[in-house]
């Protein structure tokens, strides 16, 4: 449980604060993201560092039960599959380029992530 907290705070901090960048600054992170997929060093690093934190989430906290945590461990399968289709299939993500012109997906993009830290935030800091 210590380490779905932790985990928990992390992400909720980390969210939070993206997506009020994302609100506060949608043209930043649409020019940041449409460049990253443009970058292949960038993506390689990317799938690298979702794949270690896939992994470790799924080595370390595989926990499925009918609770809240569950989402830690959903959030490492997440990340391992991504980590994985970045660096076995590079071209996977290529169509969320038109995703990424979008102000409406930057918007909606910045309130689900701002949602998502404040649930996370609850069973992090509060509960």
């Amino acid at each position: 449980m210590e380490l779905s907290i932790l985990v928990a705070k992390l992400y909720a901090v980390i969210a939070l604060l993206t997506g009020l960048g994302i609100l506060a600054n949608p043209s930043y992170y649409q020019k940041t993201f449409s460049e990253l997929l443009e970058s292949k060093t960038a993506l390689f690093f990317a799938g690298v560092f979702a794949a270690i934190g896939g992994i470790l989430l799924v080595t370390y906290h595989n926990i499925w039960v009918k609770d809240w945590t569950v989402i830690i461990t959903i959030i490492g399968w997440i990340a391992l599959v991504k980590g994985v289709a970045l660096l076995v299939l590079p071209t996977t993500f290529d169509f969320m380029k038109s995703y990424y012109k979008s102000t409406k997906y930057w918007r909606f993009q910045g309130t689900a992530l701002i949602i998502f830290g404040l649930i996370l935030g609850y069973f992090g800091f509060i509960v």
